[in-house]
């Protein structure tokens, strides 16, 4: 299952990102999204989950959860 996460601190990893949803199950990839020019983050990503099950228990737990100091946006992608 793809997840859409949203509103990410912008000093946050993929590895970050991946090491949060791994508590839900197995993460089978965790990109966010970059500016092409700067390399910055644009402060969503996406995180792909094994399983449906694994994928809806991540995205009820931590959408609107807050993250050094931002409030993630998790939905379905």
């Amino acid at each position: 299952m793809k997840l859409y996460v949203g509103n990410l601190p912008f000093g946050f990893s993929e590895e970050d990102l991946s090491k949060t949803f791994a508590a839900y199950g197995t993460v089978v990839s965790a990109k966010i999204v970059t500016d092409r020019y700067s390399g910055q983050s644009r402060g969503f990503g996406f995180v792909e989950m094994s399983t449906r099950g694994e994928g809806h228990q991540a995205m009820e737990t931590l959408n609107g959860k807050p993250l050094n100091g931002r409030n993630l946006v998790v939905n379905e992608a």
